[in-house]
């Protein structure tokens, strides 16, 4: 049984990846700097307190693990500038404990976007490129919670953001959780690069639509501009998965991963569970 080992395994990505990873029959160790309180916890996996910046834990919590998923995150301040070193200190563990494969989910294109998030996003992917070892990246679309939570939050005011010229092709954790999983038991040695997205792209104007009509929400869905770089970066499609076939992918060859649940299909279940 192919023990796996989740870095960050209580974030939002980390523990759908721990939860998928049990229900398919795994061995699941889940790592982060804090041990989640018992509630919160995937039933069935296992859970260790390891810091890898600090180095504290991290040899207890890699023993015998055949696989590592790396699901580590950070958004601002102090941590997100950490978050590169944390990526490579997540490698060189991984390679001293023997571990076959490591997997990185990161987000698509990210180097094409001048902000300090995706900066340190694109800066993680290519230590993973550059390792002697067995890596896959998964550049991944943005989550349907991140779309829903834009929504929710201009909802409070009113109204309901969809920034002009801008779509998404989002996804569900579980179906990325999946993606993530299927690319750590791949067998051999060679490095891949998997883009990751939902089943379709969306303009933020149709799912803003969606979104009122799944909540009943009577906030007015909002056309606004959306300035500075990460604007330029959405309106020139850069989040949506590469056409492959057309060469437009910069960083070389590639592969898509497609989840099978859409943004509406998403919120109805939700607002049914």
């Amino acid at each position: 049984m192919v023990l796996i080992a989740v870095a960050g395994g209580t974030g939002l990505a980390g523990r759908a990846v721990v939860a998928h990873a049990v229900a398919a029959g795994h061995q699941v160790r889940s790592l982060s700097r804090y041990l989640p309180a018992l509630e919160k916890r995937v039933a069935g996996a296992e859970y260790i307190a390891a810091d890898f910046r600090a180095g504290t834990g991290v040899r207890p919590g890699l023993a015998g693990v055949d696989v590592l998923i790396e699901t580590l995150d950070a958004r601002s301040g102090a941590a997100l500038r950490a978050l590169p070193i944390m990526s490579v200190a997540v490698l060189d563990a991984a390679a001293k404990a023997g571990i076959f494969r490591c997997v990185l989910l990161t987000i698509i294109n990210a180097g094409e976007c001048a902000t300090g998030y995706y900066q340190a996003q694109a800066a993680r992917a290519l230590s993973y490129k550059k390792s002697g070892m067995p890596t896959t990246v998964v550049e991944a679309a943005q989550f349907h919670n991140l779309v829903a939570g834009i929504f929710s939050a201009g909802a409070k005011v009113g109204i309901i953001p969809a920034f002009r010229g801008i779509s998404f092709q989002s996804l569900s954790t579980p179906d990325l959780a999946e993606v993530l999983v299927t690319q750590a038991l791949r067998d051999g040695a060679e490095k891949h690069l998997v883009f990751a997205g939902g089943p379709d792209a969306q303009s933020m104007q149709q799912m803003a639509q969606v979104w009122k009509s799944v909540t009943a929400s009577k906030s007015v869905v909002t056309p606004l501009p959306l300035p500075g770089s990460l604007g330029v970066f959405l309106r020139a499609g850069k989040n949506l998965l590469p056409d492959l076939a057309a060469g437009s992918v910069g960083s070389g060859g590639g592969e898509h991963a497609l989840g099978s649940v859409g943004f509406g299909e998403w919120l109805a279940s939700r607002a049914t569970a």
